[in-house]
């Protein structure tokens, strides 16, 4: 099917290098509002790229869930394919789409687990049946039937019945600490703003890419 005429002009105003905070993070959360305001959907939601020992590009979208100077940070099974990728090879890229505004934003750097008391403070806060299902699922492993999952969460809501859900030992957070971070805005006939931040010794240093 070719789809080559699918196309439409990015309508939106443009992005000057005095317009952009001097912090990659604080001009993150500057965006990240943005796009809470407009009503984009999930806009914790981001692609996260990762791959192992084959080098073999792997990509899923995952939410985030917290970020700060330290990183961006999203939470996982340690038994998943994208743990064993990142154990293998403790780099990943993040990509934030928010179509509506005509921005994206790209994340890259190394990543890093994070404290267990982190990743407890927030699995408590989970609702229950998301607390439940972490337990049940083995992530990325084979299972037969959709029936057989159903029956593995009858039988740990047996288990924990009205109790506590305690924190999986194979269950927990990663940052990832940037040392890339790029804000794109789209802009009329494909000529588009982009500028990258560049972590270096002192600091960050931001410049402007072409289209």
């Amino acid at each position: 099917m070719d789809i080559g005429d699918m196309r439409r002009d990015f309508e939106s105003e443009g992005l000057d290098r005095e317009q952009l905070d001097s912090d990659p993070v604080r001009q993150f959360e500057h965006w990240f509002n943005d796009a809470r305001e407009a009503g984009i959907l999930e806009p914790n939601a981001m692609s996260l790229a990762t791959s192992g020992h084959d080098l073999q590009p792997d990509l899923r979208t995952v939410l985030l869930k917290y970020f700060d100077q330290e990183g961006f940070v999203f939470y996982t099974n340690y038994g998943s394919r994208k743990a064993g990728e990142l154990e293998e090879n403790p780099k990943a890229a993040l990509l934030f789409p928010w179509i509506g505004l005509n921005r994206q934003v790209i994340v890259q750097g190394e990543v890093t687990r994070v404290s267990k008391a982190e990743s407890l403070r927030y699995f408590s806060s989970r609702p229950r049946g998301s607390q439940l299902g972490a337990w049940v699922s083995e992530q990325s492993r084979v299972i037969s039937s959709r029936g057989l999952l159903e029956q593995k969460v009858a039988e740990i809501k047996r288990k924990f019945g009205d109790g506590e859900v305690p924190l999986p030992s194979f269950w927990g957070g990663y940052r990832v600490v940037p040392h890339r971070i790029e804000f794109w805005q789209g802009r009329p006939s494909r000529l588009h703003d982009r500028f990258e931040y560049l972590r270096s010794h002192d600091g960050w240093t931001i410049q402007r890419l072409q289209p």
